[in-house]
């Protein structure tokens, strides 16, 4: 990098300063910014499959990327809505709003999804009442609000993702997000960002892309011994579950593409294919990274196979193993796509996830842990029945809302009794549980008088005061709240939930090498902020992370 050597006189003589004053060039603009979200990926998958990877993806990042091992989603409740809303606000649920995918209105006791508004609809796609539509409940800006801000809304932001949360939540409020359809395969978005589909979008859809995988199956990858290590599939399911178990063929019964095929298309390899796919193809229709100097685009990706592949096999499966490196494949291809496109050294690409994942609870115990499912029905039961007991009113707690239970206040004030001393028994009962590990209740949360630990630090920075439960539940490790039978799922504040890859690469803005300082996916945001030059998110908390930057 140039420095210019600037020599300053006195104002009072001629002299010379002595000491020099130095201006650092700072390096050029990016054309695009390419942030990519893999839904359900635990830095540990990473790790454990590096040497397997090719040259042009996972390892490509890896090698020339600045990498964190020892980053998180630092927050308590690791889903896919909370995760995804970290990304580009910088911010924590108590702020941005976004405490899961799904919770229970505390005033009303409705059900509500985290990005539904019946305001507005999918564009040529039928929509449900709970579908994701809008960005209303994000309650903070994202890097792309206040990127389109400073450009006077020149910049584009684009975001796609499989699941609607992943690409509106990556979107904001300014930018446009399309999601993937599974009654019909489309790539779609809704009538909150435009009344209709430009006309590139509409040439996709014309030519049927989803339909290529009809009767496809999916194999492994690698030659067998490079699954050696992973969990034998008579742990995943019944050796009689053949559909559980490789090959998976891509087909309907109706014999031709159907809603039944493309929701079968969730788990395995192609959805991500066809997302990549249609982020190229809105790379071409809006030409993304063509504004000229100074004038940036961000592209947001969010990459859900991967989370769908994991719930039903775990992370420990070859299901799981050959995915990530079929998706190394993918984005192998998709990095040699931008780099003729736009240019490697004209685009920063970063790379993370919304979290990570525990092992199903069969492999937990066969490893001598101890795991298991725990439904948060039957304990909101138990918790009722015990109140009844101790203050002889039924039905004081009245909602399970994943990961909390929301109490009757009406029904404790008109009883005359305690708020405190309801929620403090509440709290006492739940740790009786088989499986919970530590209760919270909303006092505490609202009198910031939790234990000092770090544990508690990522559950308040999870509880938002208008939307959480009234008691807010931890299991103990390796178990999860869930009442299936097979699969395994996400959610706690441990580290195989919130350890997940952060990967900044962009050779002209960042210093390639493997990074053990302790960081954060909230880092994302203002780091980005400072090399771009526009103001943080509104919520945003992160850090920048200087020890990266050229």
């Amino acid at each position: 990098m140039r420095r210019l050597f600037l020599l300053t006189c006195l104002a009072a003589s001629s002299a010379l300063c002595a000491t020099p004053v130095y201006a650092v060039e700072k390096p050029a603009q990016p054309k695009l910014v390419v942030v990519l979200v893999v839904d359900g990926l635990p830095q540990e998958q990473v790790v454990r499959y590096r040497d397997q990877f090719g040259q042009g993806g996972f390892r490509r990042l890896l090698d020339q990327g600045a990498w964190f091992s020892d980053a998180h989603q630092a927050h308590g409740v690791t889903v896919t809505a909370v995760g995804h809303s970290a990304v580009l606000t910088g911010a924590y649920p108590y702020q941005h709003g976004i405490i899961a995918n799904n919770w229970v209105d505390p005033v009303t006791l409705a059900s509500v999804y985290c990005t539904e508004d019946t305001a507005y609809t999918y564009i040529g796609e039928e929509t449900k009442a709970s579908d994701g539509t809008s960005p209303a409940n994000l309650r903070v800006s994202t890097l792309g609000d206040e990127l389109r801000y400073a450009s006077g809304d020149r910049s584009k932001v684009i975001t796609v993702s499989g699941k609607d949360r992943g690409a509106i939540l990556l979107a904001g409020k300014a930018g446009t997000a399309y999601m993937y359809m599974g009654k019909t395969g489309n790539f779609a978005s809704s009538t909150y960002y435009m009344k209709n589909h430009p006309e590139w979008v509409q040439q996709y859809q014309t030519g049927k892309p989803q339909d290529r995988f009809y009767g496809k199956e999916w194999r492994p990858l690698l030659p067998d011994a490079a699954y050696a290590n992973d969990a034998n599939d008579n742990l995943l399911s019944d050796a009689s579950e053949k559909d559980k178990r490789f090959p998976f063929t891509y087909t309907s019964k109706s014999g031709k593409p159907d809603a039944e095929y493309y929701g079968k298309l969730n788990t395995g390899p192609y959805l991500d294919e066809m997302t990549l796919d249609f982020a190229r193809a809105a790379i071409e229709g809006e030409k993304l990274g063509q504004n000229g100097a100074g004038v940036p685009d961000v592209l947001g990706i969010s990459l859900s196979s991967h989370d769908y592949v994991n719930h039903s096999f775990g992370p420990e499966s070859r299901m799981s193993h050959d995915h990530l490196q079929r998706l190394d494949r993918q984005l192998a291809g998709f990095f040699s796509y931008l780099d003729k496109r736009v240019g490697l050294d004209n685009t920063m690409v970063v790379l993370t996830a919304d979290h990570g994942f525990p092992n199903v609870p069969e492999f937990s115990q066969a490893t001598r842990r101890d795991a298991q499912r725990l439904d948060g029905k039957k304990v909101l039961e138990g918790m009722n029945k015990y109140l009844s007991e101790k203050f002889g009113q039924d039905k004081l707690a009245s909602t399970w809302s994943n990961p909390s239970i929301l109490l009757d206040y009406k029904l404790i004030e008109q009883k005359g009794l305690k708020r405190e001393d309801v929620e403090t028994a509440a709290a006492r009962f739940a740790l009786t549980v088989p499986g919970i590990a530590n209760s919270f209740t909303r006092t505490q949360f609202e009198n910031g008088t939790l234990p000092q630990n770090r544990l508690s630090t990522l559950m308040q920075r999870a509880w938002n005061r208008q939307r959480s439960g009234d008691i807010m539940l931890v299991t103990k490790p390796y178990w999860y709240f869930g009442s299936g039978s097979h699969g395994t799922s996400h959610g706690s504040p441990y580290s195989y939930d919130t350890n997940v890859p952060l990967v900044f690469m962009g050779k002209p803005w960042f210093k390639p090498g493997a990074y053990g300082q302790y960081a954060e996916v909230m880092d994302i945001a203002p780091t980005l902020a400072h090399l771009l030059r526009v103001r943080p998110p509104s919520g945003s908390e992160g850090r920048v992370l200087t020890e990266t930057l050229r």
